[in-house]
């Protein structure tokens, strides 16, 4: 018998964290599996918000990073910093407090990532924030409500692997095959049925027609042959005439 989605085999989890299923010899996850906390995955908006990052180093230059594509308005807590993270303050790309961490510096933060190599300040980080406040911590993910998956960015779209913590080797590994499996074509490609769908939306009233052209437009032969707007007009025509072919006969 299949086992139901949610259901892993009985061996791969720890009794203490799931009910076991009789019927199909397996267990339906409820906390934790192999030890590994199981996360509910969410896009995130951050766009316009606070989010404060404690350390100045290349583990907090890549979740900045991150964030500023995201749109967030970031506060940088530390003493030091990366050439990288110190041109970005420079340019007001990012508020850097040229400081130790205190508590206060937690005041209106929407996202909260402690990513220093000093456990104690990152400890004290995650102590500090309130209820309400996101918080990361790096390298010790039982005081993190969130974690940061590999991500694979192509204009709209977004592609995001995580391993739960067990091994980011390997989520950048298949973040690397996704990379070659969607270039960067797929940006503007995204865009263009960005662009596709309010024309569809507004000039074919059928539900019918509207289904079959965004199916059209999403198949990847579609995409490949490149010739998207010409293709999208002759496709809206055909549709045309069919709906005036349909309304002959009625």
């Amino acid at each position: 018998m299949e086992t139901p989605f949610g259901c892993l085999p009985r061996q791969a989890v720890r009794e203490d964290c799931a009910c076991f299923c009789a019927e199909t010899d397996s267990v339906c996850l409820m906390l934790e599996w192999e030890g590994c906390a199981v996360g509910y995955p969410i896009v995130l908006h951050v766009r316009g918000r606070r989010a404060v990052v404690v350390g100045g180093g290349k583990v907090a230059a890549r979740k900045i990073h991150g964030l500023l594509e995201a749109g967030a308005e970031i506060v940088m807590i530390a003493p030091e910093a990366e050439p990288e993270l110190q041109a970005l303050a420079a340019g007001g790309m990012i508020v850097w407090k040229k400081k130790r961490f205190d508590p206060d510096d937690l005041a209106e933060a929407f996202l909260v990532i402690a990513a220093t190599n000093d456990r104690k300040v990152n400890e004290a980080v995650a102590q500090a924030a309130t209820p309400g406040q996101l918080v990361n911590v790096v390298d010790d993910p039982e005081r993190c409500d969130f974690h940061v998956p590999a991500v694979v960015r192509r204009g709209p779209l977004t592609i995001a692997v995580s391993t739960g913590g067990a091994s980011p080797a390997v989520a950048r590994r298949i973040r690397r095959q996704l990379e070659e499996k969607y270039g960067e074509e797929y940006g503007p490609y995204l865009q263009f049925l960005q662009r596709a769908r309010d024309v569809v939306l507004r000039e074919v009233e059928d539900a019918e027609g509207r289904k079959l052209l965004f199916q059209a437009l999403a198949a990847d032969s579609f995409r490949q042959r490149g010739r998207w707007d010409e293709e999208l007009a002759q496709l809206l025509a055909n549709e045309k005439e069919r709906n005036g072919e349909r309304g002959k006969e009625l």
